[in-house]
């Protein structure tokens, strides 16, 4: 009976898990999720411009592009050597400004939706404390599940077994 109930209440979690894991299995993928990883000119880094410098390039053609935006201010730069591509994310709705390491310029200004999905994914998205909750509550309900799972298969049969003889 318990093993029911529980695995009534982790279905939910697991739906969304699932759903969502499928989607960041897909990112790479479907432009949509996230935007492709453009080419910058050079791979070599001591050609490329200071990470200040692409950070003001960044923030200024997100801003122009999204005066509405303003107040939005980076949050992490995710550097890509060999692609010559700096990516420049922005703290509010997911944003991401794609430069190119040595001339500067704006190859992408795009959403990235998987930011978002992985929050979904791993319960982040309501808080840091219901991410820790809830994935222990997901993986020790999931492995109590297995065990109880296989006691109701496998029970029966040994009973049976036992009578036989």
């Amino acid at each position: 009976m318990f093993h029911r109930w529980l695995g009534l209440s982790l279905a939910l979690l697991l739906v969304i898990s699932s759903v969502t894991g499928v989607l960041l299995a897909l990112k790479k993928d479907v432009d949509v999720i996230q935007p492709p990883t453009q080419k910058g000119i050079s791979k070599n880094l001591t050609e490329w411009k200071s990470l200040d410098e692409i950070s003001l390039l960044a923030t200024k053609a997100f801003h122009d592009t999204y005066p509405e935006q303003k107040e939005n201010s980076i949050d992490r730069l995710d550097v890509r050597p060999s692609k010559g591509i700096v990516k420049v994310l922005f703290k509010k709705g997911n944003w991401e400004v794609q430069i190119d390491g040595k001339s500067g310029e704006v190859k992408s200004i795009a959403k990235r939706y998987s930011d978002w999905i992985e929050s979904l994914h791993d319960g982040s998205i309501i808080s840091d404390g219901f991410k820790l909750i809830s994935m222990n509550f997901l993986g020790i309900g999931l492995l109590f599940l297995i065990v109880t799972g296989v006691w109701l298969w496998y029970g029966p049969r040994r009973v049976r077994r036992e009578k036989r003889k």
